[in-house]
């Protein structure tokens, strides 16, 4: 069947794909700058308090993203993918959910519990600590966070490229039926 139904994403889901992939990126990116740029740009830790508020939503939106996903299936892939292929995409999604959308923030949530340090969600209210704070696992909760945060970098990337791949090599419509629609 090759109805445009059927190669698109429902509009919820594409709501919420590119509103937790804003969420997500823009978090990643403001981590990297608040660590390695401590000194110059995030002395008081406003970076990181940014950083957590925004990370924070993003526990909700994967539950509200997975609820939707699980009682609204994404739509079939191509047939010209090769079943290795459709197995490939279906893993990389899975880890996707699972090490990008629910082990980083938990890693973090994790660190901030161990550290006695706030989080709080939007600036609204604050997440309870996820264990007592513990000075002798602060260093593995760091580095916990840092190299999860660094796969998830890598998964998202490689997620961006297969995407491009679809939409400019074999000119498919799996990237465009993630795209919000052009009002016409």
């Amino acid at each position: 069947m090759s109805t445009a139904h059927s190669t698109t994403y429902t509009g919820t889901a594409k709501c919420l794909h590119w509103v937790v992939a804003a969420i997500w990126i823009g978090s990643w990116l403001i981590g990297i700058v608040a660590v390695h740029w401590r000194d110059e740009l995030n002395p008081d830790h406003g970076l990181t308090i940014l950083r957590k508020a925004l990370a924070s939503t993003l526990l909700i939106l994967v539950v509200a993203r997975i609820a939707w996903r699980l009682t609204h299936p994404a739509p079939p892939l191509p047939g010209s993918m090769s079943p290795l292929m459709q197995r490939g995409a279906l893993v990389g999604h899975v880890l996707l959910y699972v090490v990008a959308l629910v082990a980083l923030p938990v890693s973090g949530w994790f660190w901030s519990s161990v550290a006695d340090k706030p989080i709080m969600m939007l600036g609204l209210l604050q997440v309870p600590a996820l264990v007592s704070p513990n000075p002798d696992l602060y260093d593995l909760a760091k580095l916990m966070h840092t190299w999860t945060a660094w796969a998830c970098g890598a998964l998202v990337g490689g997620h961006v490229l297969v995407a491009l791949k679809h939409h400019f090599v074999d000119k498919d419509e799996v990237m465009a039926g993630m795209l919000p629609r052009a009002r016409g």
